[in-house]
């Protein structure tokens, strides 16, 4: 685990004198790439620093208790040792947190779609409940989101929203959230007071680009063509709506969703590529794929993931086997601490199995 981080001070220290050269300002693209990859570096090294010093004062207090004559002295080496090893414990385990492979999709900007399911209007109710909640959560953590499509039921909510969320390591906290959420509660429209169940389901993708994976582009077949809207009320005369075919694989994906076709270009892609990537993955870690469908849900509309109780004022994710009851500071877009339980487990599986996916 030391070794490890030496490893990574000995890259650091390599960049540090990379980008301090004069000469590396001619390549601006380099130059970002070696400054980004600087920056995520130093956590280790000043956890590495941190934890020496404190490791060498462990030791030298064990010696004075060992060797030392004066009552006094040891007592007090006692004392800091007290204080030391349960230090370098916690340490250790922020260690081994922070060594664990990141997901490289993480740190990437998501497309966040809300569909009503099962439950007509009381679905999209809670459909328009669940974007709410999304929007209010996106606010505190300081992302920008815009609408791509919209379609509004008709008693209230959504039938459908997607939107494209950006901001710091958007989907690496976002992507648990694709699943079905089931709701329980008494709907507006009921005049007997029974509860009712509905479900809304929730899609989150990374935005992914060409450099994100290996793909050639000779292999990429583009079709445009005319998108409309439901029912017809809106009709393009343009050829907004664009469709890609992966030759080799036969994968198609396309987007109507939004007006414009720069805009449906980069939905598209980013499906396709998700895509792409997905049957890769699934044919190289097939246990660790499962081990990530488990968690994080594959976005079926009968993959439940969560149950909101309002009569109970109850919250369960069953991933993880997680109730909480506070569903009303839920709603209100406080979904911080079940989204990091989420992020716990999976890293709790991830130093079980050493997986990096």
């Amino acid at each position: 685990m030391i070794a490890k981080l030496e490893s990574i001070r000995d890259r650091f220290l390599t960049i540090e004198e990379q980008i301090s050269d004069p000469q590396l300002m001619s390549d601006m693209d380099r130059y970002a790439k070696l400054n980004k990859e600087y920056v995520e570096l130093r956590p280790f090294v000043e956890i590495l620093n941190k934890y020496k010093i404190t490791a060498a004062n462990a030791q030298n207090a064990k010696e004075i208790i060992s060797a030392e004559s004066d009552a006094e002295l040891r007592e007090l080496a006692k004392e800091e040792l007290n204080e030391l090893l349960p230090e370098i414990d916690r340490m250790e385990e922020e260690i081994k947190m922070m060594l664990i492979p990141k997901d490289p999709e993480d740190t990437k900007d998501a497309i966040f779609e809300i569909r009503s399911g099962t439950g007509g209007d009381e679905a999209s109710i809670f459909a328009g409940d669940l974007y709410r909640m999304y929007t209010k959560y996106f606010d505190t953590k300081g992302w920008k989101y815009e609408a791509l499509s919209v379609n509004e039921g008709t008693q209230g909510g959504y039938n459908k929203v997607e939107l494209e969320v950006t901001g710091d390591n958007v989907f690496g906290m976002l992507k648990f959230e694709s699943g079905a959420h089931r709701v329980q509660r008494i709907p507006k429209t009921e005049s007997q007071g029974r509860v009712h169940t509905s479900a809304a389901t929730v899609v989150v993708m990374p935005i992914l680009e060409f450099e994100d994976v290996d793909i050639n582009k000779a292999d990429i077949k583009t079709d445009t063509f005319r998108a409309s809207g439901a029912g017809g009320q809106h009709v393009n005369k343009t050829e907004s709506g664009v469709r890609f075919t992966h030759l080799p694989t036969g994968i198609v994906a396309e987007s109507t969703e939004a007006r414009s076709q720069i805009k449906n270009r980069e939905i598209a892609m980013s499906r396709l590529i998700a895509e792409i990537q997905k049957e890769k993955r699934d044919k190289v870690f097939n246990e660790q794929a499962a081990i990530r469908k488990s968690l994080v849900g594959s976005g079926d509309r009968s993959d439940k993931i969560r149950t909101y109780n309002y009569p109970q004022n109850r919250l369960t994710d069953h991933r993880i086997n997680l109730t909480l009851y506070n569903l009303d500071s839920v709603m209100e877009g406080n979904i911080n601490d079940i989204i990091e339980a989420l992020r716990l487990y999976e890293n709790t599986q991830k130093l079980q199995t050493g997986s990096d996916d």
